[in-house]
């Protein structure tokens, strides 16, 4: 026998609609299909064969010539082609923000813009100021970037991360980046999928299979409906006429349901509550690690339109790429928070680690004098920037501070618990795929309580080439909700998580290790991950301008339209950037707007939109008297209101 080759995803020519691939190890074949509408065959059923040697005799290798007209087998290691972003309307609109920063006029005084935190929501702000030609210090406490994103290698030179990371079609600002630094080539993209354990059906999963020839939402319905395995058909009609008044209320309708958690939603919708059990318990975890009894209907509804899109708009846009998901190809601090920081560097910025700030000291007149860190060093700018969780961001707020309305609104704003399960294991597990997996099983001790531990999973020896491993899978787990498992010992985070995985893996795990074995787990604990998102909190989530002269923030919790996510910190990054960038160049020359209602005189200057003479939306900032303006960008000015006469 002679090795011809190993494959990853192939691509073919001619008129080859199925191929059966056998190992010579096994004693089973592996199908995979061509995909439609191109001629590229990009998945096989399983993981057993994702980069197995192909094998056959001699004889059937020699003197062996191509039927005319057909094209030979190419063999490569490639994921699935990136999709087309770049002609989407959130994707222009991040790029034309992006592109303020570098196209504006220098300052003539650049500002030292002090930012205590290198999570993403940091870097970004930092990256932006210095496109814009200031000079940021960014202060990260821990010894490596990236807060929520974080990861460390372990003695094995193995990595170990704060949590699994999935990079959406639907983050104009995240695609961005990537290509502003040059990097897109960094993004795994998965085929545009959603796959569901089955509970009921141990070691089977059910899909969701976006067709690429269709626009969104049609793409999603028409995965949706296809799917007969999760929901019956008289659940999706239900749900279908349930989501009607979201389709017809458009964002008005999306905002008002803050109030209300997913299940009361549900209900009131005359929703089943099968629909809730089999699709949004995964989904609530998902995107903020809580059950559906807890979220509010609002994130959900904010999902749906980002991913799925809503009707009306997306038809003008021609979207069909929101959902579709990529794993970024090795730890984030090497392969995404370095570029950022190797970015501001370069443009005279600094990133400095193990710079714990301590204390936000005042003068006087009650603005920052400058940071204390906790090494006794002082760093003083022109600007501030607090750029940590919001929980951090209390325990740092002066007294003097506390009792200042926008401030004071913090208090309802409180981080949720995430544990991230990483276990190594003895073998190559065979009921895996290379994507995110949706776990929805619970574990015995649980199952009175109906409260699944689990919430997405992957193979990251399949779905990452830095972490691929040919002979070893390497599962890591998002344990959640976690509230209740946040004190307890890694053993036992790790015993329960095999009891889950024993469910979905029944060939081939026992929870007692007489199957595959733990060759050794690491576990991560962020008692206070990203904010949790109940109902009534939106009213909270602060402009990135504070009251306070030369004060900002920055967090996916201050407002932004993506709520708590990897987009959203970044975008937040870049609205904070904007407020300090558009107080030192706004001017005296402004617009003069009405707004309807009788409400009053707003004066607008140009310099502070970076669509002039646009306005889209506003908002009262009462702190002050203000209003906040966003433009087509969703771009905030804090504005003077004359009264009205």
């Amino acid at each position: 026998m002679n090795i011809i080759g190993s494959v990853s995803p192939v691509k073919l020519s001619g008129t080859i609609q199925r191929r059966y691939l056998w190992h010579p190890n096994l004693d089973k074949k592996c199908s995979f299909h061509k995909c439609s509408g191109s001629n590229r065959l990009e998945s096989f059923r399983n993981s057993e064969f994702m980069g197995c040697q192909m094998k056959a005799p001699i004889w059937l290798l020699k003197d062996r010539k191509p039927r005319h007209g057909a094209s030979p087998l190419q063999v490569f290691c490639k994921d699935f082609p990136r999709p087309e972003l770049e002609n989407t309307v959130n994707f222009l609109e991040a790029a034309q923000l992006s592109s303020s920063f570098c196209d504006g006029s220098r300052p003539r005084k650049p500002l030292k813009v002090v930012i205590a935190g290198a999570g993403l929501a940091g870097l970004s702000a930092a990256k932006y100021l210095a496109d814009a030609g200031h000079k940021p210090i960014v202060l990260e406490a821990r010894d490596v970037l990236g807060g929520k994103v974080a990861a460390w290698k372990d003695s094995d030179g193995d990595w170990y991360e704060t949590g699994l990371h999935i990079f959406f079609g639907a983050y104009p600002n995240i695609q961005n980046l990537f290509g502003e630094l040059g990097i897109s080539d960094r993004l795994q993209w998965k085929e545009h999928s959603m796959i569901f354990a089955m509970p009921n059906k141990p070691g089977e999963f059910s899909r969701f299979d976006f067709p690429e020839t269709l626009p969104a939402p049609f793409n999603g319905i028409f995965a949706i409906l296809r799917n007969s395995e999760m929901l019956t058909w008289p659940e999706k009609v239900r749900f279908a006429i349930g989501l009607l008044p979201a389709m017809l209320g458009g964002q008005a309708y999306v905002e008002a349901q803050d109030g209300l958690t997913v299940t009361e939603w549900m209900r009131r919708q005359g929703v089943p509550d099968r629909v809730n059990d089999e699709v949004f318990i995964a989904m609530s975890k998902a995107l903020n690690f809580i059950n559906p009894d807890e979220l509010s209907m609002q994130c959900i509804l904010i999902a749906l339109n980002r991913f799925l899109q809503s009707l009306t708009y997306i038809v003008y846009q021609q979207e069909k790429h929101g959902s579709k998901m990529a794993f970024l190809d090795g730890n984030p601090p090497e392969r995404l928070c370095k570029p950022i920081a190797d970015h501001i560097e370069s443009l005279g910025g600094e990133v400095w680690v193990n710079s714990r700030t301590q204390k936000i000291e005042l003068n006087t007149d009650g603005t920052v004098k400058h940071f204390l860190l906790s090494s006794g060093n002082i760093i003083s700018g022109d600007v501030y920037v607090i750029a940590t969780p919001v929980d951090i961001l209390k325990l740092l707020l002066p007294q003097e501070w506390k009792d200042i309305p926008y401030f004071k609104k913090l208090e309802k704003l409180v981080g949720v618990p995430v544990i991230n399960v990483h276990i190594w294991f003895d073998r190559k597990l065979k009921n895996t795929y290379d994507h995110l997996l949706f776990s929805r099983s619970c574990s015995s001790e649980f199952l009175a309580q109906k409260s699944p531990l689990l919430s997405v999973y992957a193979d990251m020896s399949v779905t990452c080439k830095e972490y691929y491993d040919p002979d070893r899978s390497m599962l890591e787990l998002v344990f959640a909700p976690a509230e209740q498992w946040i004190s307890c010992s890694d053993q036992e985070i790790v015993d329960a998580t095999m009891q889950e995985l024993a469910k979905l893996f029944p060939d081939e795990i026992a929870a007692d290790q007489s199957k595959a074995k733990i060759l050794k787990y690491h576990v991560v604990k962020t008692p206070r991950s990203v904010y949790k998102t109940v109902p009534d909190c939106e009213p909270c989530r602060p402009l990135q301008r504070s009251p306070v002269k030369g004060f900002y923030l920055a967090g996916d919790y201050t407002k932004q339209k993506y709520l708590a996510s990897m987009e959203g910190a970044v975008l937040s990054g870049k609205l904070c950037a904007q407020a300090i960038t558009q107080v030192q160049t706004m001017g005296t020359k402004s617009s003069l707007w009405v707004f309807p209602h009788g409400i009053g005189v707003v004066r607008v200057p140009n310099s502070c939109l970076s669509m002039p003479n646009t306005l889209v939306a506003w908002e009262p900032y009462p702190e002050t008297g203000n209003f906040a303006v966003r433009n087509a960008q969703t771009a905030m000015c804090i504005l003077h209101q004359d009264k009205h006469k």
